[in-house]
């Protein structure tokens, strides 16, 4: 296994020098292998991909999706080109060129967290679509049932039953070291899950919150079926990444999807399409 994993990796930079030397008098050619992380998908997968076949016509683009701790690895063995990853201050062995800064919010089913509770609405940009949809569907019960709040303490929400992917995936590791800076417990983990589907599932069902950037629940976000509420005292950010091997030269392709990926995520920002980014590139 471990030679298979070598022999790829030295197979696809022969691959990538002969259409490096092709691109030397043509426009880049070749494939190029992109990892993204199953939560920053949404956001940026279509986007990229309609971009590379308008623009790198010649250029295979073959995304893979993964979990982060899984694309750690490929990306150390070669089987990447490059991957988006989180900065979570563990990024010394690649190259990593910052894209965006997302805000993260508390994210659960309006009935979940404030069964007991009410309280003043005061509506934010990310999770007011998805607080109208409710009062909208739920207006006949207005005096019985419980109204969510816009924003809460970070302390508040790492409190509650939350449901995070497994170490080291995903927002996990930033969660924990934040709350750590800040002087706060541990989040409250009741369930480890490490897919967004299952996440999905698990917060439609009541079974607990999460504490995400909203793109990847952007649907359900929308429609109500579930709300966001932005974490405050301190906010909670995650920086998004592009990160490529320290070791091994990019081809012509890949490094024409580089620089295309960082167009692409800066008309995303501007345009206010990937909700709650803040594009932080060159």
């Amino acid at each position: 296994m471990v030679f298979h994993t070598y022999a790829t990796s030295i197979l696809r930079q022969v691959e990538d020098a002969a259409s490096s030397v092709a691109g030397l008098t043509d426009s880049p050619a070749g494939k190029v292998v992109f990892g993204i992380p199953h939560s920053a998908s949404h956001a940026l997968a279509l986007p990229l991909l309609k971009a590379v076949r308008e623009e790198l016509p010649k250029v295979q683009l073959e995304l893979t999706e993964e979990l982060t701790g899984n694309l750690t690895r490929q990306l150390l063995a070669g089987s990447l080109h490059m991957a988006i990853l989180f900065d979570d201050g563990t990024l010394e062995d690649f190259i990593a060129e910052p894209l965006v800064s997302e805000k993260m919010s508390l994210i659960y089913r309006p009935e979940t967290v404030f069964q007991k509770t009410r309280v003043n609405v005061k509506t934010s940009s990310a999770s007011q679509a998805g607080l109208q949809a409710t009062r909208a569907t739920s207006k006949a019960h207005s005096q019985t049932k419980p109204v969510a709040k816009a924003s809460i303490s970070f302390r508040d929400a790492l409190a509650k039953p939350l449901i995070l992917p497994a170490q080291p995936h995903g927002v996990r590791p930033l969660i924990e070291q934040q709350a750590a800076r800040a002087g706060l417990l541990a989040p409250n983990v009741v369930a480890d899950i490490s897919s967004i589907s299952i996440l999905r599932t698990s917060l439609l069902a009541g079974l607990g919150c999460t504490i995400l950037p909203v793109m990847p629940l952007k649907a359900e976000l929308d429609s109500g079926a579930l709300v966001a509420l932005s974490i405050r005292a301190p906010g909670v950010q995650r920086v998004v990444a592009l990160c490529r091997s320290r070791h091994i030269p990019l081809s012509t392709a890949a490094a024409s999807v580089g620089a295309l990926t960082a167009k692409v995520v800066r008309a995303l920002c501007q345009q206010g399409l990937w909700v709650d980014g803040r594009y932080v590139g060159r």
